[in-house]
């Protein structure tokens, strides 16, 4: 039992068919020249920029462009320095890291769009206020995709009745769809990511929950107020008669959530020593565990929930689509760009180290926390975080430890600054055209970022100079 508990299994079929550690060394990032991040620069630049630009050509053709990105990598790769690394690269990025990371998202989204609220409430600033701050507790325990998807369509419902509807959207992808997700590894894509680095399942509950606290306090005191003046200035009297009673559809799916938390709780408390050996990438019991069972949790999902919660939700695999894509060639493009950065001071990426590095050669949290959370905010927040969690090291021990400032400045950054656009995270994009489809006129690109700038920068340099100067 002992010699089991503590073997190296590997695969057979898939030794055949791909290299193994033996035959490949990891990206050696001191060696490497800057040009090797430019897929993934990139492919950065196309989720940014074509929805924008060429908005039918990027939602026929996302998929594509993502391929196309990874293979200006892979082929490269292989032709340069080998097939054999090249692949033990490709495997390494889809089993360590995407898949993983993708079927939680997947998880997550399945079990949010299961579940549905009925009834309505007056769109009051209080009632409008207690559902913002309700959304912000649900964001870290079922996603910001999830917490969102579940209350976005109330939100709307119950201010259907109102003429300014905007800013309250606005301020629910600030606080629910970004900002709330910050305390565990299930509320945002990068948080999760640090999970799977290393990061302890609550270390950033213990780190975050005041600066979160701080954000969302003073944001949702905000909201209030302002609802108050504008629902004054309209005049517009709340709809007649009684508010419909309260309901829930779907309950099977809170079963399947708590399922979900167990599973990522146990995967990173549970050590057997149990490790599979998958051409050359080490994958532990629990991780294997953890995703088998995420898979029967959507499984479970599909088969309970009733198609009436699932028409009323109006749930659909399109964003699920989208970022599955993506995030397939996020992780792929992404390898020489880790493999430079943990070169560190003498590696092709030194200027970028130094950027964030104090003259006594000590990280600048400060640095990390504006580095990470304004190319967060125009880029996509998980791939950011993973660049400048390996910017500082990419020791998860050493960070939660040491480094501990550093960590919680990158998490910080990703997580809140991810609201700053319409791109920074996946949600903000999703909750802006249910809002419109709803007849809510919605500000455009730049005006929502005026909007952020003017609300967020100056909360989030308070956040700044109290925990990471």
């Amino acid at each position: 039992m002992t010699a089991w508990r503590h073997a190296k299994i590997t695969l057979p079929f898939v030794a055949l068919a791909l290299p193994t550690a033996a035959q490949a060394a990891g990206l050696d990032g001191t060696a490497l020249s800057p040009l090797w991040a430019l897929p993934f620069a990139g492919l950065l630049l196309s989720v940014a920029l074509l929805p924008l630009l060429a908005p039918r050509f990027w939602h026929r053709f996302d998929a594509a462009v993502a391929a196309g990105w990874a293979l200006a990598f892979l082929l490269p790769c292989a032709l340069l320095l080998g097939a054999p690394l090249a692949g033990a690269t490709l495997v390494h990025a889809l089993v360590a890291e995407y898949l993983p990371f993708t079927l939680l998202l997947a998880a997550l989204y399945t079990v949010a769009g299961g579940i549905h609220l009925r009834g309505s409430w007056r769109g009051t600033p209080g009632a409008n206020t207690a559902l913002l701050g309700m959304g912000a507790l649900l964001a870290s325990v079922m996603g910001t995709t999830g917490a969102a998807m579940l209350l976005i369509r109330p939100l709307l419902a119950a201010n259907e009745h109102r003429r300014h509807r905007a800013h309250v959207v606005v301020c629910f992808i600030f606080v629910v769809a970004n900002i709330g997700g910050a305390l565990t590894p299930l509320g945002d894509p990068p948080l999760f990511l640090g999970f799977l680095q290393g990061v302890r399942f609550f270390w950033t509950l213990e780190h975050l929950l005041a600066p979160m606290g701080l954000c969302v306090g003073v944001l949702l005191a905000g909201f209030y107020l302002l609802d108050r003046h504008l629902l004054a200035r309209e005049g517009v009297a709340a709809p007649a008669g009684p508010p419909h009673a309260f309901g829930l559809d779907g309950a099977a799916n809170l079963v399947l959530l708590a399922a979900v938390i167990g599973l990522v709780l146990m995967s990173g408390i549970w050590r057997p020593g149990v490790v599979f050996d998958l051409a050359g990438t080490a994958v532990p019991l629990p991780a294997l565990l953890r995703d088998a069972g995420l898979l029967g949790v959507i499984a479970l999902s599909l088969a309970l929930t009733p198609a009436a919660v699932h028409t009323a939700n109006r749930f659909g695999w399109a964003p699920m689509r989208e970022v599955a894509a993506l995030f397939a060639g996020i992780f792929i493009t992404i390898a020489p760009v880790i493999a430079m950065l943990q070169a560190g001071p003498g590696g092709p990426f030194a200027s970028v180290v130094a950027a964030v590095t104090r003259p006594d050669g000590q990280p600048d949290a400060l640095a990390y926390f504006w580095a990470t959370g304004l190319l967060s905010a125009f880029l996509d927040n998980a791939p950011t975080y993973l660049v400048f969690f390996h910017t500082a090291g990419g020791d998860a021990a050493r960070l939660m430890g040491e480094g501990a400032a550093t960590l919680a400045a990158i998490s910080a950054g990703a997580v809140f600054m991810g609201a700053v656009s319409y791109i920074g995270n996946a949600p903000n994009l999703m909750v802006k055209a249910i809002a419109e489809s709803r007849g809510v006129a919605m500000p455009g690109f730049f005006a929502y970022v005026g909007w952020s700038a003017a609300t967020l920068l100056p909360l989030f340099a308070v956040v700044g100079w109290v925990w990471f100067r």
